[in-house]
């Protein structure tokens, strides 16, 4: 016989912050902290202030790590970022459609570290003592010592949910080290392979 009654009073609190799905904010983050992805450093350059006048002062380079980062197509050449709705990273790949991506080494953790700061200081101080050359295409930083560099143009932005996926067509690709493993973060921490 089915129960009639009222339903109960909700007395766990973890059940209050469940979605509709069932999944908790926390339940989906610990499932997902066990898959294991590469560290990337996706930059950019803010256009000029002023356009029309060459001797106004150039854009700051904008640096954001990101671990949400897939190869997407072979043929054409496309990869995909995720990035949180109303980042810098966002706003700005928003209105400047060329990007780069440095696929971060073993031995470069500080510079993901640095770039995941929440209420970080100015970009440009952040790149100070980080050894980079800039895209031909882009002219965003591609970091020295990087495993891969690409330079990106973006072909599509797709909301999704508190996120965009920003998927770019790679310009160039390039090794510039062949040293070292890869870095890649699991279970809420950067780690080395092996």
């Amino acid at each position: 016989m089915p129960n009639t009654s009222a339903p109960s009073t909700i007395t766990d609190p973890s059940a209050a912050a469940r979605h509709a799905e069932g999944v908790s904010n926390d339940e989906f983050r610990a499932a997902l902290s066990r898959l294991a992805s590469g560290v990337v450093l996706v930059t950019a350059q803010e256009p000029p202030l002023d356009p029309d006048d060459p001797s106004a002062p150039a854009g700051e380079d904008v640096g954001m790590t990101a671990t949400a980062f897939m190869s997407v197509s072979l043929d054409p050449p496309l990869v995909l970022v995720s990035l949180r709705n109303g980042s810098r990273m966002d706003d700005l790949l928003d209105e400047q459609p060329l990007w780069s991506v440095s696929v971060l080494s073993e031995s470069q953790r500080h510079i993901a570290g640095r770039f995941a700061m929440k209420g970080r200081v100015s970009d440009r101080l952040l790149f100070a003592d980080i050894p980079y050359l800039r895209g031909e295409y882009s002219g965003a930083p591609l970091v020295g010592g990087a495993l891969a560099t690409l330079e990106c143009r973006t072909e599509q932005r797709v909301p999704a949910g508190d996120h965009t996926l920003v998927i770019g067509r790679v310009l160039t690709a390039r090794m510039p080290s062949a040293e070292g493993g890869p870095l890649t973060y699991f279970r809420g921490r950067y780690r080395q392979l092996g």
